[in-house]
């Protein structure tokens, strides 16, 4: 397998490899090419959906809000147990930070997307977690696209999934995990509407998240958005909206619990998500709820764009 030590991944363009082979990708200790980041096919990630993972923005070659990413891939880690493994976690948080950093410069990305994954690693074909000696940890820096541009603009249309989301007692939202068969077998029931997203109710019939992003509805100006115990990732564009962009923007967010009727009712809705950044959403189901973007969402997507085209791209 050829391999970039780490400790040259600010490779040359004579070491660049070939479009078609790119991005590099890191994978315990070694930057690979595409074609070549394998792992085993006994790593409790692929065979139990054992681990966690985080997307990550990269904005002018700066890892948007870098250390929130961090902190919350390492908490689910952590919940994991897999600071329990027979040799412990391979990495602190520095260094997953500089490896992420040394993925960005290695990719040549300006603005771009990374996909950080710890899986539980190389074990045998039972569940034990502990006999896995040691986590298999991967990152990923390229680009990623969830929805056509003309979708910002002109607002999604999304569904309410039958399937509802698994409870917080059984395996909380909150835990980023390899497993998303929940939220893609949602993700089905929306394309097979014809449409790309899809809100996902508690099991008591809460409106909680989408399947991939959080949600906000605006009612006579004011932002409101469910509360995480609902049952939802505590997304970190969520939380960016709400204590730093709302703010900027002099707009009053408001936590509580959303009802269907609320939703249905609302005067704007839109989607946060890394991936997804901000997304107004025109129709659910066949209630039409505002003709495209609407002002509200308009203004903090403008922000939104304008802060992470910046001088001063946030970290932290």
């Amino acid at each position: 397998m050829t391999t970039v030590p780490t400790s040259e991944v600010s490779v040359s363009k004579t070491t660049i490899p070939p479009a078609e082979d790119r991005p590099f990708v890191w994978i315990d200790g070694n930057m690979v090419p595409k074609s070549q980041a394998v792992i085993s096919v006994f790593d409790h990630g692929l065979l139990y959906g054992d681990g966690c993972f985080e997307g990550i923005r990269v904005y002018q070659g700066k890892i948007f809000k870098c250390d929130s990413h961090l902190k919350r891939i390492y908490r689910n880690a952590e919940d994991l147990h897999m600071m329990r493994q027979t040799e412990g976690f391979p990495y602190t948080i520095d260094e997953m930070r500089t490896v992420m950093e040394q993925c960005v410069e290695a990719n040549e990305l300006a603005d771009g997307y990374i996909r950080l994954v710890f899986t539980r690693g190389f074990g045998n074909l039972g569940l034990h977690p502990f006999k896995c000696p040691r986590p298999t940890v991967i990152c990923i820096a390229d680009s990623i696209r969830l929805y056509p541009q003309e979708m910002y603009e002109q607002g999604m249309k999304v569904i309410i999934a039958k399937r509802p989301r698994t409870p917080n007692e059984c395996l909380s939202p909150m835990l980023k995990s390899l497993n998303y068969l929940n939220n893609i077998m949602a993700k089905v029931e929306a394309i097979d509407a014809g449409c790309l997203e899809a809100i996902m109710l508690s099991t008591d019939g809460k409106v909680g998240e989408c399947t991939g992003d959080n949600l906000f509805i605006i009612k006579d100006g004011e932002l409101i958005t469910s509360p995480i115990e609902v049952g939802m990732l505590d997304g970190i564009t969520r939380e960016f909206v709400k204590s730093e962009l709302a703010p900027v923007c002099g707009l009053r967010v408001t936590e509580k619990v959303l009802e269907v009727s609320d939703v249905l009712a609302a005067d704007e809705i839109f989607l946060t998500g890394t991936a997804a950044e901000i997304i107004a959403v025109a129709q659910v189901e066949d209630t039409i709820i505002s003709d495209g973007e609407g002002p509200i969402t308009r203004q903090l997507r403008t922000k939104f764009r304008e802060i992470v085209s910046g001088p001063n791209v946030p970290t932290n």
